[in-house]
């Protein structure tokens, strides 16, 4: 088995229960086989980017140490999302659950479904900003560090939420 890497991964959602479901699935990523969850971001509310007119979405970012290859991670996180009746009808539609690998140990790939680091990851403040949160110090390869790429980005409409206490307490 290969040794574990770095891997961050975002989590969105606007349908159903958008914070229970990103709680939900933080908790499905941590028990991923050959993995552990190492940090976790804040939750923030933030409003939808392009598509249809549609509820603002609940974002956080993750940091998981995976011996999982790419691919693997990535089929992972795509049965996380059909367990929480993620469908893929529209682009940029409403979701009740979108996982986004952004990071896989500095990793650079170009392939059909998969592109890392996550081609548009360093232009979105609701990716950028709980990943500063866990990770200040990143550096995006090909892109620059996390930190000057949040400035540059507007979070005007970010808004950090306050968890349940029961969560909280256990995150």
């Amino acid at each position: 088995m290969p040794p574990p890497v770095d891997v961050y991964i975002a989590l969105g959602a606007n349908l159903g229960d958008p914070v229970g479901q990103l709680l939900r699935a933080i908790d499905e990523l941590a028990a991923l086989p050959q993995s552990r969850l190492l940090a976790r971001s804040s939750l923030y509310r933030s409003r939808p980017v392009g598509g249809p007119a549609q509820p603002d979405y609940v974002n956080a970012v993750v940091r998981l140490a995976s011996a999982l290859k790419p691919r693997t991670l990535l089929r992972h996180c795509l049965a996380i999302e059909a367990r929480h009746g993620r469908q893929r009808l529209q682009k940029n539609a409403p979701r009740t659950l979108d996982l986004d690998l952004l990071l896989y140990d500095g990793l650079i790939m170009h392939e059909a479904g998969l592109t890392l680091p996550h081609p548009r990851m360093h232009l979105r403040g609701f990716v950028l900003q709980p990943l500063a949160e866990i990770a200040p110090a990143l550096v995006i390869p090909g892109r620059g560090a996390v930190a000057e790429l949040l400035a540059a980005v507007d979070t005007s409409d970010l808004v950090r939420l306050a968890e349940p206490l029961q969560r909280r307490a256990a995150g």
